[in-house]
């Protein structure tokens, strides 16, 4: 079998088909390359040996650039041997994405490419939104969970969550921090996660003969509730969580209406204590530490 010839003509005919079909050229790229590296895979000897076989992919990389021009350096084409290496097994290509968002994923570790795919699918992520969550870590920070049969993402909390700011305070109180969330809202509710709206902050309340504020209010389109979000910059303690809480029932007695769902809680702390979480549980409060960074 002349494999240069099979890749050849499989480049040639996916540069003619976006030509024709512009409106699907990201699933013809994905076909095409997933098949130009199975057969650089066959042309290198099997996946064992093709890990090794550097030199003929130079060697089909210089004559495609001669023949076809720009596009098929060593590197891209070391890329497509990798994305048929990496998803002949795990997943069905969503054409939704482009190849510069496959580029992406495939460089990340093994568990955490199904996450990645499922939020940029899911989620419309472009190739730079993509990257900054990658930049982010933000596989790490939401507990996804690798042996769901289907991704679950918590999308109602990540642990840290990052403030973005271009001048960090000297000193971080509940005050700075809470204007910091301000300036930057729309980083901050995306932050927690997908279907976050901004609803008020400080919200006036009155619990018997005594006014009390709620830091944020919030609403999640996604689970159809609202979001008591309490600012603490010490560790979390247990009366922290048994005022949110109250908060969480006033919203759900005052405000919700009755085709909207529980009202959720979330504190973010300067530290967290697994004890007063595990001891003081409750089903809808969720509990993140903040990180602050310059950008």
């Amino acid at each position: 079998m002349n494999y240069y010839n099979e890749i050849k003509d499989t480049l040639i005919k996916n540069e003619m088909y976006k030509k024709a079909k512009d409106y699907s050229k990201n699933k013809s790229d994905l076909k095409s390359y997933y098949e130009v590296g199975r057969l650089l895979i066959e042309a290198q000897g099997g996946a064992e040996r093709a890990k090794y076989g550097n030199k003929l992919i130079k060697e089909y990389s210089e004559r495609l650039t001669k023949e076809l021009g720009k596009g098929y350096t060593t590197t891209n084409l070391r890329y497509m041997r990798k994305f048929y290496l990496v998803f002949r097994k795990r997943h069905t290509l969503c054409d939704k994405l482009s190849w510069s968002h496959y580029r992406l994923i495939m460089a990340q570790k093994s568990e955490q490419i199904d996450y990645y795919i499922y939020i940029a699918e899911n989620q419309n992520l472009s190739v730079r939104e993509l990257q900054e969550r990658i930049k982010s870590n933000e596989y790490e920070r939401v507990g996804y969970k690798e042996e769901l049969s289907e991704p679950k993402i918590n999308t109602l909390i990540k642990n840290p969550i990052v403030i973005k700011t271009k001048n960090i305070p000297e000193k971080i109180t509940e005050y700075a921090l809470h204007n910091l969330i301000l300036e930057n809202m729309d980083n901050f509710l995306k932050e927690l996660g997908v279907g976050f709206a901004y609803v008020g902050h400080e919200v006036k309340i009155k619990l018997g003969n005594n006014y009390n504020y709620i830091d944020f209010l919030l609403f999640n389109m996604e689970y159809g509730c609202y979001v008591v979000v309490e600012i603490k910059v010490t560790e979390l303690k247990a009366e922290h969580i048994g005022q949110t809480v109250k908060y969480m029932n006033y919203v759900d007695k005052n405000i919700k209406k009755d085709f909207h769902d529980k009202t959720a809680g979330i504190i973010i702390c300067k530290k967290n204590n697994e004890f007063v979480v595990e001891y003081v549980g409750f089903p809808k409060l969720f509990v993140s530490t903040y990180k602050v960074i310059n950008v």
